[in-house]
């Protein structure tokens, strides 16, 4: 396995090798500290020789010496690693937020592209009659029109050239694509009387 900071990203099967290392270290420096505890309660501080300066017979000197190195080596290790499990977390978060700014900025490019891609609109719907013809079409207050009938962003010069198409499709659907909250939407209209005023409300 690759240590962290070497030449190959750290991934979180790492980090849990890692963990379960430490667990097993820990492990083997408790079961260390239980043999001491079994040689009369000896920890890692007590004397190994009597008041009169002899080794202690009633221990496993030996046994009590490499149990004590033993521990000093498992810590130095438990630390060490310790350290590689910081530095491996610390990787993983960092490249988390790095591909979180990453998706941020992609999520906003794509849609700037999209907002560029959408026509230019030439006017806005400022009123919609409830039961008008306009508004059987689902038309909205807001929406912004970006073709109506043969009338586009292109040959648009007033209000007239609607008024012109709507009388010359008087009872036929009328083609009309408008802008609405960022995206395209399609509807049919059909320019006809009714109980209001004009031929489309």
């Amino acid at each position: 396995m690759a240590q962290p900071g070497g030449s190959r990203s750290v991934t979180v099967s790492d980090v849990q090798q890692l963990v379960k290392k430490k667990d097993e270290l820990e492990a083997q420096i408790k079961a260390c500290y239980e043999l001491l505890e079994s040689q009369k309660g000896v920890g890692m501080n007590e004397p190994l020789v009597d008041a009169e300066g002899f080794p202690r017979d009633d221990i496993d000197l030996y046994q009590v010496r490499a149990t004590r190195h033993n521990i000093i080596c498992l810590q130095n290790d438990h630390k060490a690693l310790m350290k590689q499990v910081e530095e491996a977390l610390h990787q993983l978060h960092a490249r988390e937020k790095e591909k979180q700014a990453r998706d941020e900025a992609e999520a906003l490019a794509e849609a700037r592209s999209q907002s560029q891609s959408l026509p230019q609109p030439f006017a806005r719907v400022n009123a919609v009659s409830p039961g008008s013809p306009a508004s059987d079409s689902g038309l909205q207050v807001d929406d912004e029109i970006v073709e109506f009938g043969s009338v586009n962003v292109n040959n648009f010069q007033s209000l007239q050239n609607i008024a012109t198409v709507v009388q010359h499709s008087k009872g036929r659907p009328l083609s009309v694509t408008v802008i609405r909250s960022g995206r395209k939407v399609h509807m049919g209209l059909i320019p006809k009387h009714w109980a209001g005023k004009g031929l489309l409300g």
